[in-house]
C-alpha cells in the first residue's frame, strides 16, 4: 500500500524479464490498476488489460494518414503531457509557421467561435497540420524505442513518411507540404468526390471515356474505392452504383484530388519539387502510388511527387505488400483510426486491435474522442504484447527504479523437469582435441604429417530436434544445406573462404532412435591452395570395425575476389522484389511437398512468399522463433536455406522441381553470418541448375552461389539408405544360376575361379566351391 503506482510500474517494466506470455495493464489511478489485476488473475475480460503470447520477432509498420483524418485540438493533450512530442511539434511548427498566414498551432487549436476556427479544414492548413503532428508521433515513439521496419503514407502522409526516412530534411518536407497545401487551395472551387463500397474492377469500367473529367482517385480496400473530378460525372458514376445496390457517400471537400482537375497546379509544384536536393532513405517506404517499394531515387524525384498529386492513392496494394513482406504490426500515427479501419479490410486475417487473435495487429496510436495520453500508452501496451520492442526505461521517466518499489519476486511454479544428459565433452585437450564452437561438431584436430584437419562430431533427432522436421520419404534426411554448412565451418577453420566444389555422394538418413558419428576431413593445400575435404558418417552405436560412408566430397578454396558477391537484388534494400515481379501463390506449398513425400515439419517451413520476373524466382524466407536463439552459432542455419530453396518448386528448373534435392554445390561464399531472415534470388544456369544469391532484410549480401545442381529422387533409394545400403550409388546382388545337367553336383558351368574387387562383398553362401581371389583396389 505505501508503493506509488508509478515505481510498481517502473519497476515491473525494468527489473523483470519479459517473457513470451504477456500482460499490459493501463489507468490512471490505483483503483483502476487494481480492478484490471483482479480481472487479469480471473481470466476476465478488461478494458484496461491485454494479454497474449508474443510470436517470432515483430516486423512493424508506421502508417501516415492523408487530408481528411484532421480534427480540431488534435496532438493538444500529448503536449501537455510528453516534453518529446511538444519539442517535436514546435521544431516541426517552426519550419511551416514562416511559410503560412498564421501560426499553426493556433489554427489546430481553434475550437468553436475561436479565432481562426474552421480554417483546418482548408487545404493549405489541413495538409501542414497533418505533417506537423506525424513527425512529431514518430518521434515520440521513437523515443519510447519503437522502430518502424516499413513507412507508408496515405496521399499527403507520404511526404512525412518519406521526411521520416531521411529523403528530406525538415526544412525541404515543410517547403513541399506547404507549396502542395497552398496550390490546391489556389484551384478554382468545385468538384467532386465520392466514396463508393465496390472495388477497383467494377469502378472501372464507369470511367472508361470519361478519363478527362473523372479518376479513380483511391483504392482503399477491396469494396472501397474513392473517384473524384467533375461533379457531374461522379454524380453520375454513383448514381449507376446505387442503383446496382451499392453504398455510396460524397464526401466534403474543397476540390477534388488525385484527379484531372489538379492539372493547373502540377507546374507550380514542380517548381518547387525540383529546387530540393533529396537524401536517400535509411527506412524503406512503400510508395501508395504504386503500392510497392519505393525505388533508389524515386522518392527525390519531381516527376514522383507531381504523379503523386494527380494518381490514383493505391493503399490496398501497399498494405497487402506489408503484409507479404512479413509486417505483423501496423501503427497508424495520426489523429485517429482512419487508416487502421481501411487496412482491416485490406487483410484477410486483420486482428483489429487484439493481440488474442492469430494475424497482423492493426492499431492507432490516437482515438478520436478519447484522452490522447492514455490511449496513446495502451497503444503501447499492445504493441509490447504483440512482441514490438519497448524502451521502458524511455517510457518510465526517472530511469531504473530498484529501491522505490521492493516486489515479491517471479511467481516461479517450481515444477520439477530432469533434463536429458547432452552429449559429453569430457577434457578435450587432455584427448589431444580442441573444442569446435558449432552445433553439428565437436571437436577437431591437426592431421600429423600434413596441413590437414579433422574434425568430429556426434547428432541425433534428439539432440538437434529440427533435424526431424527435414522428412523425406518417410525418413529424416539430414539436409544438403547442412553438409554446405560443414564445409563452410571447415574452410574456416583453415583458410579457405569458398567452398568451390561439394558433391552430396549419398543420401544421410537419421535413425529414428539412434546418434550419427560424423567425420569432416581437410586435406594438405595443393600449389593453388585448393584442399580437399571429405564428409563421413556412420551410427554411433556401431562398433569400431563398422565401415565409414563418404556422404560428401569437394574442393575448398580462396576467392580471387575478396569483396562481397552481387546481392541478390537492387542495391536499394527498398525495392524487394524488383519492380515487375509477379506475385506467385505460396498458399498450401507444404501440403503440395507432403503429397509429394517432403514432409516439412516447422522448422523447415519458413518460406513466406515467391516472385517472378523473367525466367528468376525471388523469395523470402524466414526462421520460427524457435531456431532464431540458435541462427548465431551458424554461419547460415541450415534450415533457413533449405526453407528459401523451396522457391524452386516454382519451375525455376526445366521439368518439375519438387521431388528434387540438391546434388553438388558450386563456387559458394558466405558473407554474413547468423541470418534469420533471407531474400533469395535464384537465376537458372542450365537445366538442373541455378545460381543463388541471398540477403538479409537490409540488402547485405549473405550467401551467393555460382551453381547449385540438383538431381531428382526416387523413395527408392532412400528406402535403400535407411536399411544401411547406402554406401554405394549401386549395390552388388548375386544372382544365383541354374544348374545344367551332366555337370557335379554344387558346381555350375562357366569360369574357372571368381574374382572378387572392392571389400565387404564376399561370396554369398552356397556359391560354387571355386578357387578365387580378391582385389581391395586396381
Amino acid at each position: 500500500p505505501g508503493l506509488t503506482v508509478a515505481d510498481v510500474g517502473r519497476s515491473l517494466a525494468l527489473n523483470r524479464s519479459a517473457f513470451e506470455h504477456r500482460a499490459a495493464l493501463t489507468g490512471t489511478d490505483r483503483r483502476t490498476l487494481l480492478q484490471g489485476l483482479t480481472a487479469l488473475a480471473a481470466g476476465e475480460p478488461s478494458p484496461d488489460v491485454v494479454s497474449g503470447v508474443t510470436g517470432p520477432a515483430a516486423k512493424t509498420a508506421f502508417l501516415f494518414p492523408g487530408q481528411g483524418s484532421q480534427r480540431t485540438g488534435m496532438g493538444a493533450g500529448l503536449y501537455a503531457r510528453f516534453p518529446v512530442f511538444a519539442d517535436a511539434f514546435d521544431a516541426v511548427c517552426a519550419e511551416l509557421d514562416p511559410l503560412l498566414d498564421r501560426p499553426l498551432r493556433e489554427v489546430i487549436d481553434a475550437g468553436p467561435g475561436g479565432r481562426g476556427h474552421g480554417l483546418l479544414d482548408r487545404t493549405a492548413y489541413a495538409q501542414p497540420a497533418l505533417f506537423a503532428l506525424g513527425v512529431a508521433l514518430f518521434r515520440l515513439v521513437e523515443h519510447w524505442g519503437v522502430r518502424p521496419d516499413r513507412l507508408l503514407g496515405h496521399s499527403v502522409g507520404e511526404l512525412a513518411a518519406a521526411h521520416v526516412a531521411g529523403v528530406f530534411t525538415l526544412p525541404d518536407a515543410a517547403e513541399l507540404v506547404v507549396a502542395r497545401g497552398r496550390l490546391m487551395q489556389a484551384l478554382p472551387a468545385g468538384g467532386a468526390m465520392a466514396a463508393l463500397a465496390a472495388g477497383e474492377e467494377e469502378v472501372l469500367p464507369l470511367l472508361a471515356g470519361r478519363e478527362s473529367a473523372v479518376g479513380l482517385a483511391a483504392v482503399n480496400g477491396p469494396a472501397a474505392t474513392v473517384i473524384s473530378g467533375d461533379a457531374a460525372a461522379v454524380d453520375e458514376i454513383a448514381a449507376q452504383l446505387t442503383a446496382r445496390g451499392r453504398k455510396t457517400r460524397r464526401l466534403r471537400v474543397s476540390h477534388a484530388f488525385h484527379s484531372p482537375l489538379m492539372e493547373p497546379m502540377l507546374a507550380g509544384f514542380r517548381e518547387v519539387a525540383a529546387r530540393i536536393v533529396p537524401g536517400e532513405a535509411t527506412v524503406p517506404v512503400i510508395s501508395a502510388l504504386t503500392g510497392e517499394p519505393a525505388a533508389a531515387g524515386q522518392l527525390g524525384s519531381p516527376d514522383h511527387w507531381v504523379e503523386h498529386v494527380r494518381g490514383t492513392v493505391r493503399f490496398q496494394d501497399a498494405v497487402r505488400h506489408l503484409e507479404r513482406d512479413g509486417v505483423t504490426a501496423f501503427l497508424e500515427l495520426g489523429p485517429d483510426g482512419a487508416l487502421t479501419a481501411l487496412g482491416q479490410d485490406c487483410l484477410a486475417r486483420a486482428t483489429g486491435g487484439s493481440t488474442d487473435a492469430d494475424g497482423p495487429l492493426l492499431l492507432p496510436l490516437l482515438r478520436k474522442d478519447r484522452p490522447e495520453a492514455p490511449t496513446a500508452t495502451a497503444a503501447l501496451a499492445r504493441l509490447h504484447v504483440a512482441g514490438v520492442p519497448v524502451d521502458w526505461n524511455a517510457v518510465h521517466r526517472g530511469g531504473p527504479s530498484r529501491s522505490a518499489a521492493d516486489l515479491p519476486t517471479y511467481a516461479f511454479q517450481r515444477g520439477s523437469y530432469w533434463l536429458e544428459a547432452g552429449p559429453a565433452t569430457a577434457d578435450l585437450p587432455a584427448a589431444g582435441l580442441r573444442e569446435v564452437d558449432h552445433p553439428l561438431l565437436g571437436a577437431g584436430t591437426e592431421l600429423a604429417d600434413s596441413d590437414g584437419f579433422l574434425f568430429t562430431g556426434r547428432f541425433s533427432v534428439r539432440s538437434h530436434p529440427w533435424l526431424a522436421d527435414h522428412g523425406v520419404y518417410d525418413g529424416v534426411l539430414f539436409p544438403a544445406t547442412a553438409f554446405l554448412e560443414l564445409a563452410v565451418r571447415a574452410g574456416d577453420q583453415v583458410g579457405c573462404d569458398q567452398v568451390e566444389e561439394l558433391t552430396l555422394e549419398a543420401p544421410l538418413v537419421l535413425p529414428a532412435g539412434g546418434a550419427v558419428a560424423l567425420q569432416v576431413t581437410v586435406g594438405s593445400p595443393d600449389a593453388s591452395g585448393t584442399r580437399p575435404l571429405t564428409v563421413h558418417a556412420r551410427a554411433a552405436d556401431d562398433g569400431s570395425d563398422a565401415p565409414w560412408t563418404r556422404h560428401a566430397s569437394g574442393l575448398l578454396t580462396s576467392a580471387e575476389d575478396p569483396g562481397p558477391a552481387d546481392p541478390a537484388g537492387p542495391a536499394d534494400p527498398a525495392a524487394w522484389p524488383p519492380p515487375g515481379a509477379v506475385p506467385l501463390d505460396t498458399e498450401g506449398v507444404y501440403d503440395r511437398f507432403a503429397d509429394g513425400g517432403f514432409a516439412y515439419g516447422p522448422a523447415f517451413q519458413g518460406l513466406r512468399a515467391a516472385w517472378r520476373l523473367g525466367d528468376e524466382v525471388y523469395a523470402v524466407a524466414s526462421l520460427p522463433q524457435e531456431q532464431q536463439q540458435d541462427a548465431a552459432a551458424f554461419g547460415l542455419h541450415p534450415a533457413l536455406l533449405d526453407a528459401a530453396l523451396h522457391a524452386l518448386v516454382f519451375d525455376v528448373l526445366e521439368g518439375p522441381a519438387q521431388g528434387w534435392l540438391p546434388f553438388s554445390w558450386n563456387g559458394v561464399r558466405l558473407h554474413a553470418s547468423g541470418a534469420t531472415e533471407l531474400r533469395l534470388r535464384l537465376t537458372p544456369t542450365g537445366r538442373d541448375a541455378v545460381a543463388v544469391r541471398a540477403t538479409d532484410a537490409t540488402g547485405r549480401p549473405v550467401l551467393s552461389a555460382r551453381s547449385l545442381v540438383l538431381r531428382p529422387v526416387s523413395p527408392g533409394r532412400f528406402r535403400a539408405a535407411r536399411t544401411g545400403h547406402h554406401e554405394e550409388l549401386f549395390r552388388p546382388e548375386w544372382q544365383a544360376l541354374p544348374e545344367r545337367a551332366g555337370t557335379p553336383a554344387g558346381t555350375v558351368s562357366g569360369p574357372d575361379s571368381w574374382t572378387v574387387l572392392g571389400t565387404g562383398n564376399p561370396l554369398p553362401p552356397g556359391a560354387a566351391p571355386l578357387p578365387g581371389r580378391a582385389v581391395t583396389d586396381l
